[in-house]
C-alpha cells in the first residue's frame, strides 16, 4: 500500500468518497458539484490544506485531508484530520493506521509541525476506537461549532 499527497487527478475518487462519508455517517446527501468545488479548491491551492490517498494495486482505497491550526502557545503548526474515508471492503485492514503514520510522521519530522487534532461525530464508536488505539486521546478539550 502507497500513502501519497494526492494529485488533481484523484478529484473524482476523493469526491465519491466525500458524498459516501456524509451518506454513512449523517444520513446527508451533498451537493455533488459544491463538493467537487471544495476538493478542487484544496488540491489548487495547498494554503488550503493536503489530501493524502492511500493507494493499493493503482485504486484509491482511503483518503484524509490534513488543515492547519496556528498555535501561538507551542509557536507552531497542529494539523487538523478531516473528511477520513476508507472503502468499505479494505476497512480494518490497517489503511487509516497507514494514512495516520505518514501524517504522524511528517509532524515528528518537522520541528514547525506541533501535533495532530481530528474531531469525529460522537456516536462514530467504531471511529473513536482506532484514534484511541493510535495513542489519540479525546480528554483535552470539547468541540463547538456554529455552522452556516
Amino acid at each position: 500500500m502507497l500513502v501519497r499527497k494526492a494529485k488533481s487527478n484523484d478529484l473524482n475518487s476523493i469526491l465519491e468518497f466525500q458524498l459516501a462519508m456524509a451518506r454513512e455517517t449523517e444520513g446527508i446527501e451533498l451537493d455533488k458539484d459544491t463538493v467537487k468545488k471544495g476538493v478542487s479548491a484544496v488540491l489548487e491551492d495547498s494554503a488550503k490544506g493536503y489530501y493524502y490517498v492511500a493507494e493499493k494495486d493503482a485504486q484509491i482505497i482511503g483518503s484524509l485531508l490534513t488543515t492547519f491550526e496556528w498555535s501561538d502557545w507551542r509557536n507552531g503548526t497542529v494539523l487538523w484530520i478531516q473528511s477520513v474515508y476508507i472503502i468499505p471492503e479494505y476497512r480494518r485492514k490497517g489503511v487509516y493506521s497507514k494514512l495516520y503514520g505518514h501524517i504522524k510522521d511528517s509532524v515528528l519530522n518537522d520541528s514547525s509541525l506541533k501535533g495532530i487534532r481530528l474531531y469525529a461525530d460522537k456516536s462514530n464508536e467504531a471511529a473513536h476506537k482506532v484514534y484511541q488505539k493510535l495513542g489519540m486521546t479525546h480528554d483535552h478539550y470539547v468541540t463547538f461549532e456554529w455552522l452556516k
